[in-house]
């Protein structure tokens, strides 16, 4: 009897620890695939750069003027996807308008050091 105890509690200590994954699981899927809000932001890439020590992402920083002679104002972004950047390495120097997603609650770093990701870039004329 003591045997068939400790066989059920190992029992659900796996399955309390499969559950507590699977929640895991779905949380991440769920702040990676649904956006808090979208929209597009112009102005001038100053900065693009690949960085990260085990999950590589590219990080950028676009220099937006509202006014002319008015403070620039910064717009940090990540891309995850490497065609995108291309596209973003290819147009700087140019004024361009980055479509974004911005995803809340993404708990690590590892996908990106800013909450807004990049999507798509197009040069505005």
């Amino acid at each position: 009897m003591d045997k068939q105890r400790s066989s059920a509690l190992w029992k659900g200590l796996i399955g309390a620890l499969l559950a507590v994954l699977a929640l895991a699981a779905l949380y991440l899927w769920t702040v990676l695939n649904w956006s808090y809000s979208e929209g597009e932001r112009a102005g001038w890439v100053q900065k693009l750069s690949r960085k990260g020590w085990l999950c590589k992402t590219w990080e950028g920083e676009l220099s937006m003027v509202a006014m002319p002679g008015s403070m620039p104002e910064k717009f940090y972004f990540t891309i995850r996807d490497d065609a995108v950047a291309d596209q973003i390495n290819a147009v700087v120097g140019k004024r361009v308008a980055l479509t974004y997603q911005q995803h809340v609650g993404v708990p690590s770093q590892c996908f990106g050091e800013t909450s807004y990701f990049v999507t798509a870039v197009k040069v505005v004329e």
